[in-house]
């Protein structure tokens, strides 16, 4: 009873005291439609699919690209500091990895297999 009350006199006042139409927000597509994600990223993100789109890689998210091994060709493996360990597969269906540790300059030799792999700089993307 009271509930039916309160709608009623909340239905008259709301009727009564509006002198000027007040529009409906409404929520949906109004102008534009939905935002694609290069519209809706932010920070980090934007900052990710900006490189992405100019063709580069910023967190090796990708496959990397393949190189023949040879010392004229060499495997590139990207590094933050100036010595990486690596690990190759000589065989494709062998199950020992061989370890190394792979120095900045020239291209390095896997003691098993005789592959070649180079260091080269990375920056980090932020």
């Amino acid at each position: 009873m009271a509930a039916r009350l309160l709608l009623r006199s909340a239905l008259r006042a709301a009727t009564t005291c509006r002198t000027a139409r007040v529009p409906v927000l409404r929520r949906g597509m109004g102008a534009g439609g939905i935002p694609t994600d290069e519209e809706q990223a932010t920070g980090l993100e934007k900052i990710i699919m900006s490189a992405m789109k100019e063709g580069k890689d910023p967190y090796n998210m990708m496959k990397p690209k393949e190189y023949s091994g040879t010392k004229d060709d060499p495997h590139l493996v990207p590094s933050i500091t100036n010595k990486r360990i690596i690990g190759c597969v000589c065989e494709e269906d062998n199950t020992a990895v061989v370890w190394f540790w792979l120095h900045e300059g020239e291209a390095h030799r896997c003691p098993s297999c005789g592959s070649h792999y180079k260091l080269v700089p990375h920056e980090m993307p932020h």
